[in-house]
């Protein structure tokens, strides 16, 4: 029976990002499998006037469809979605995005941390949170809230990062599930 349990976990994939991660989640996208069943969620910082130029150029990189989250937008399986430029990105418990233009966390909004935290709070068990290449220390709480409910928390070999300060931060300061390249991150999701 809690095999069964396990199996019906409803599940996310939460890549938070910065300076030098780009690259990566464009890797990424362009080796996830086209049937991928579950929600990817991106949270890269940018600058405030970026405009949606950026989910384009995800969408070409991947058979999944990508696009840039309106408030109040259900999440649906096999999707990709990106934070928007200067807005916080929630994800309610009933599987909803809510957009918050709240105060700076981390000197970033988006806040991989706020992402992350709701994430773990709407999915629990079913949460896979992925912190890349990055200059401050925005992810680490958010992973520990990963942590929390049991969901897989991983980062990106800092090794392999063009900043390494981000995911080092998280090494640092916690348990890490997995420590993955650039090549291995694609497969994690894949596999889930």
């Amino acid at each position: 029976m809690a095999q069964n349990s396990l199996n019906d976990v409803q599940k996310i994939v939460v890549i938070g990002g910065s300076a030098g991660s780009l690259h990566v989640i464009l890797h990424v996208l362009n080796h996830l499998k086209a049937d991928l069943n579950i929600p990817v969620v991106i949270v890269l910082h940018r600058k405030n006037d970026s405009d949606s130029s950026l989910s384009q150029l995800m969408a070409l990189r991947t058979d999944l469809p990508v696009k840039e989250v309106d408030d109040k937008e259900a999440l649906i399986p096999g999707h990709v979605y990106l934070a928007p430029a200067d807005y916080h990105l929630l994800i309610e418990t009933n599987k909803i995005f809510s957009l918050d233009d709240s105060e700076k966390i981390n000197f970033s909004r988006p806040s991989i941390d706020v992402t992350f935290q709701t994430a773990a709070e709407a999915y629990g068990a079913g949460v896979t949170g992925i912190l890349l290449s990055g200059a401050n220390a925005d992810g680490v709480e958010g992973l520990e809230a990963i942590h929390s409910v049991k969901g897989i928390v991983a980062v990106q070999d800092p090794s392999t990062a063009q900043v390494p300060y981000m995911p080092q931060a998280a090494i640092n300061h916690m348990q890490i599930d997995k420590l993955l390249n650039v090549d291995q991150i694609s497969e994690l999701i894949n596999q889930l």
